[in-house]
């Protein structure tokens, strides 16, 4: 039987970002086509000769100037109409980076690239905003069972930055002392000798990821249950 197809294939970058106690989101300002000037997720078409991921850590890299080291396929998007251009099948994927690390820089197809509070989106193009509902869905799932919530962290941070990240993806309070107390006794987190000044009260002392020891947890396997205050 003959088959009749004229599909394309596209990627899409639903990269997240955490700073001032808030959970972001990378758009970038269309500059062609119908969707001119609209917001929406980094991305593009597929070329012939590349993979998805190569595809999408290029349209991310040209767009944003945003170099993501965590990429994982998400979802796959193939409503018929979702793009009026073609029929299009999009194939998303998420990222998690910290915004500090990164001046963004906006080419190719977009006008501006810019970071947006996740309950302070702009109206989108094509089906993005879903996109992202699927990405959070992801995000809140995995940060129970797999530490990713570090790659939004600075290198060395507080513990109650690592409370704090947690309670704004999962948008509920948690039990603090017990989410330490497990926290600690899987030994991912290394305590250093370093102190930092927050308010007014003493120092708080400061930690960071012990990347080899959560392998060595991950291949045990791993999972972090939260308990909610």
């Amino acid at each position: 039987m003959k088959i009749h197809q004229n599909i394309k294939v596209a990627v899409d970058a639903v990269v997240f970002g955490y700073s001032d106690n808030k959970l972001k989101i990378l758009l970038i300002q269309q500059k062609f086509g119908s969707t001119t000037n609209k917001w929406a997720l980094p991305g593009g078409f597929v070329k012939d000769a590349e993979t998805l991921e190569q595809a999408v850590i290029r349209e991310l890299n040209e767009e944003t100037g945003v170099k993501a080291n965590y990429l994982e396929q998400l979802y796959t998007f193939g409503a018929i109409n979702r793009d009026e251009r073609a029929r299009v099948i999009a194939v998303s994927y998420i990222a998690l980076i910290n915004p500090k690390n990164y001046s963004l820089k906006a080419d190719t197809d977009a006008i501006d690239a810019k970071w947006f509070d996740i309950n302070d989106i702009p109206k989108l193009a094509f089906d993005h905003k879903d996109i992202i509902t699927k990405g959070l869905e992801r995000l809140k799932a995995k940060i129970n069972y797999q530490p990713i919530g570090f790659e939004l962290l600075n290198s060395k941070f507080p513990f109650s930055d690592l409370e704090n990240l947690y309670q704004t993806i999962l948008s509920k309070k948690i039990d603090r002392r017990n989410f330490r107390k497990k926290l600690l006794s899987f030994e991912i987190l290394q305590e250093t000798t370093e102190f930092q000044n927050i308010g007014s009260g003493r120092p708080a002392k400061l930690y960071k990821f012990n990347n080899k020891k959560y392998r060595e947890l991950e291949q045990n396997g791993f999972h972090f249950e939260i308990k909610f205050a």
